[in-house]
């Protein structure tokens, strides 16, 4: 078994913030002058290479994070295995034979820091067929898990308390995270005490956050497949909210106006309706069909520093698959990371954790 504490974070559901939980833990500990290790047992991006270096591409998320934490190469590592379809047909065909289980102690042996926060799968089950489940990992690694849960409604409560029947004692606690406004008080007075009952301890609740949330032009043209037609220096521009513009020019000001960061869809012939979305607090404009837009359109759109795309898809597909990307956020953004290390500063009991893992401060903080 590893010498080096471990911490096993996971999450109910995919796109359920475990590297942003980590990045605003890590932030804190690092503060008060404890090293931090970090690994991804189980990969998510398939992999077309055997290389495990980081600059391997397939390992971006290990490499966002790595700098993020500003992490040495001895104190990071690169997946064990990525889950692409060709790795899941060996295991199945019985070609893969590696011991996963003896590879996962290897693998943390091998990550320096005083404490190894280790990003486990997307869901309960994800890895089962490997033996690198998060509950496998954790018994494996005699490891602790703290569990991030997106709050969607009251269901929230059978996710946990399945979650705890599944891994027993070693679920160390929960962090609620992307809480409404509206539910913001129900969750403190009446969920958290709930789950405490049952010996979930809940060491953080974190508002729902646009910024958090969105994703950015350059993300959107990549799903998208769009052609970029100005200003592609603003790529990194963010959006909140997708806006469909189709009515007359008169209903989408007054519309356009109650937005904020936009993405708005729109024919590429309604240069009324362009003009008007430029004009509020638009981000992006995102052209359907095979109409360019107007040079006075684009020169507008130049002035204001606003990215115009062009896609090659009807309008309904074309906010199908942008709605599908807000459902899919990575934490890629510095300013991303910025506003997670704020939130986790103000809402997740970081001491409490510490006194959790047995995890002593450094005598001096830095």
């Amino acid at each position: 078994m590893p010498k080096t504490k471990c911490l096993l974070v996971g999450s109910t559901e995919v796109y359920g913030g475990k590297s942003a939980t980590i990045i605003g833990i890590a932030h804190q500990l690092q503060k008060k002058g404890i090293a931090i290790g970090y690994g991804k047992p189980l990969g998510t991006y398939p992999s077309q290479s055997l290389d495990r270096n980081l600059t391997d591409a397939s390992e971006e998320d290990v490499r966002f994070m790595a700098g993020a934490l500003d992490l040495s190469e001895r104190h990071r590592k690169a997946p064990i295995l990525c889950l692409d379809e060709l790795t899941i047909r060996k295991q199945l065909q019985n070609e893969q034979r590696q011991d996963n289980t003896k590879l996962l102690d290897t693998y943390v042996s091998n990550i320096a820091g005083d404490l190894i926060l280790l990003e486990g799968p997307s869901t309960l089950s994800e890895g089962q067929l490997f033996d690198l489940s998060l509950n496998q990992m954790a018994e494996q690694l005699d490891s602790s898990v703290l569990l991030v849960a997106r709050y969607h409604s009251l269901e929230l409560l059978d996710r946990l308390l399945a979650a705890k029947i599944s891994l027993g004692d070693r679920l160390l606690g929960v962090l609620i995270s992307d809480i409404p406004e509206q539910d913001w008080q129900g969750v403190e007075t009446e969920i958290q005490p709930f789950l405490e009952r049952q010996n979930i301890e809940v060491f953080g609740r974190l508002p729902r956050n646009n910024l958090l949330r969105s994703v950015s032009v350059r993300e959107l043209a990549k799903k998208l497949k769009a052609k970029i037609l100005c200003r592609e220096d603003r790529l990194d521009l963010m959006v909140e909210t997708l806006t469909i513009g189709a009515m007359n020019v008169n209903s989408a000001l007054e519309y356009f106006r109650k937005g904020k960061n936009m993405a708005v869809v729109t024919g590429g012939d309604r240069s009324e309706l362009q003009l008007a979305a430029l004009e509020t607090s638009t981000n992006c404009l995102i052209l359907t069909g095979h109409a360019p837009p107007q040079d006075f359109v684009l020169t507008r759109a130049e002035d204001l520093e606003i990215p115009i795309l062009s896609v090659d898809l009807d309008t309904l597909t074309t906010v199908e698959i942008a709605d599908r990307a807000f459902g899919q956020v990575r934490l890629q953004e510095a300013i991303k990371v910025d506003c997670i290390r704020d939130l986790m500063q103000q809402h997740f009991d970081i001491d409490r954790l510490m006194k959790a893992l047995v995890l002593e401060p450094a005598t001096v903080e830095v």
